[in-house]
């Protein structure tokens, strides 16, 4: 097959074997979908040859937990509402209030473009393997593969859906098999996702949330995704709504009782994992959920920025690091935008721990790359080493945003974020090239989801436990002038 090389990269951050390093004037070279070459002087033919001067080569991100269905309709309405009665969190009251599939009277064409909008943003952060974690909707497959992402589609189902009626009290509506028949759909879609022709998408196994699915049902969950070889992740400790729902009905922590039901593993993915016994906000005698992550190789899959944005953050990104447990990194919410992440992830940190050390940067990139590929159980992603995946991706080292220049990826996550990611190889594939998406047409998706987010507002009253309007919930930043 052809060979293509970057030849004489200003910067390169290759694995050793056991870490990441930084080569200079060093040449990346790969053949089809496999890296061939990490280091100075390839000596073999290319037939292409990119110009590495000024650039910072990177493996592609690895993004362990994402929305791209739903998420993106939520700009400007979701960016500062939470349920004050519900310890600020979104989930039961606003969320479900807005989605392209719920309200109003959705298109079929309002999920897709949400999905591409995600889709684009992800690529356009350097983002190269994706874990979308959507309900199965029709065209997901297709639509996936045609973004040029390495993917594992986890399609979610859950035993009951959750309300409020009155804004302080989450109930819970159960159905009579638990979710049963919603999981053997999910596991056809993963059947179809590991034959699909791209080649590029696996799946993962995702019971929706701790508290709307039963024990059976996570068991037999867990139980699939042994058989199948596959991950499994769930959402949980993810509110202190949650936390308590959990204790109340099983005296247990929700880390203490997804370890009773043995479904904590090395294949195991906690959503979330913020409300452990440690947590300031829930108040709980200490039993050490930390060290039940890191005894059964739990990953938590960390998602600063929704978080945040409600007050909300792990206690410590640091402290978990320190103590062993397996961090990845992924983007519940928009933009979907994986440096910002990572900033987040680093500077919230910081700011809980008291302390500029609490975390250091090589631990946030090592989250966004080598934690999440151990999380999927997959040596070949998240590095640039000869036999790796050409997941690649080239980032100016010369626009301005970088400049003065010391510490090229330090420079990227706190700086110039995702503005000097110039070209992105998925597979071997180009998939964006200066600075644009080559798969996707952004500007029309983003103008479909203008179209639906429109249709999705005059849903939201008749959604409304209150019977408010999406004004009301949700006012603009600034009245609208008089005369």
């Amino acid at each position: 097959m052809p060979v293509t090389l970057i030849k004489n990269a200003s910067w390169v951050v290759a694995f050793d074997g056991r870490k990441h390093t930084y080569m200079q004037g060093a040449d990346v070279a790969f053949e089809d979908d496999k890296i061939i070459h990490v280091g100075p002087g390839f000596t073999g033919k290319a037939a292409t040859t990119i110009d590495g001067s000024g650039m910072l080569v990177m493996p592609g991100l690895v993004n362990v937990h994402s929305h791209p269905s739903s998420e993106p309709m939520a700009k400007g309405w979701n960016d500062e509402l939470g349920s004050p009665k519900l310890y600020q969190s979104a989930l039961y009251e606003f969320m479900p209030l807005f989605r392209a599939d719920a309200g109003g009277a959705p298109n079929p064409a309002d999920i897709p473009a949400s999905a591409t909008v995600a889709y684009s943003e992800l690529l356009l952060s350097g983002v190269t393997t994706l874990v979308d974690m959507s309900v199965a909707w029709d065209g997901w497959l297709d639509t996936f593969a045609a973004s040029g992402l390495r993917g594992v589609l986890s399609p979610m189902y859950r035993s009951a859906r959750w309300f409020t009626k009155n804004g302080h009290v989450v109930e819970y509506e159960w159905a009579k098999d638990e979710g049963m028949g919603a999981m053997e759909a999910a596991m056809a879609v993963l059947d179809a996702a590991a034959k699909h022709p791209s080649g590029r998408m696996s799946g993962m196994v995702s019971p929706s949330q701790i508290d709307t699915c039963t024990p059976g049902l996570i068991k037999a969950s867990f139980a699939e995704a042994k058989k199948r070889k596959l991950p499994f992740q769930i959402h949980a400790a993810q509110s202190v709504v949650e936390f308590h729902e959990i204790t109340r009905r099983h005296g247990m922590t929700p880390v203490e009782w997804l370890g009773s039901l043995g479904v904590l593993s090395d294949r195991s993915l906690i959503g979330h994992g913020i409300f452990l016994d440690h947590h300031t906000s829930v108040h709980w005698p200490r039993r050490d959920d930390l060290q039940d992550l890191v005894d059964t190789g739990t990953t938590v899959a960390h998602c600063p920025t929704v978080f945040q944005r409600r007050g909300i953050t792990l206690q410590s990104f640091g402290e978990y690091v320190r103590r062993g447990v397996n961090m990845a990194i992924g983007t519940d919410t928009y933009p979907h935008n994986m440096i910002e992440e990572m900033r987040h992830v680093a500077i919230m940190s910081r700011v809980v721990a008291e302390d500029v050390y609490d975390v250091r940067s090589v631990d946030v990139f090592n989250a966004a790359t080598l934690g999440g590929a151990k999380a999927l159980g997959r040596k070949d992603i998240g590095r640039l080493a000869v036999g790796a995946k050409a997941d690649i991706v080239l980032v100016d080292a010369s626009h301005p945003s970088m400049k003065p220049l010391r510490d090229p990826v330090r420079s990227m996550i706190y700086s110039a974020g995702e503005r000097p990611i110039r070209t992105v190889f998925v597979d071997g594939k180009k998939v964006v090239d200066g600075g644009k998406v080559l798969t996707m047409d952004l500007a029309a998706a983003s103008e479909k989801l203008e179209a639906a987010q429109r249709r999705a507002e005059a849903g939201v009253k008749k959604l409304d436990w209150a019977k408010r309007d999406h004004m009301k919930i949700s006012p603009l930043m600034f009245p609208p002038a008089k005369g």
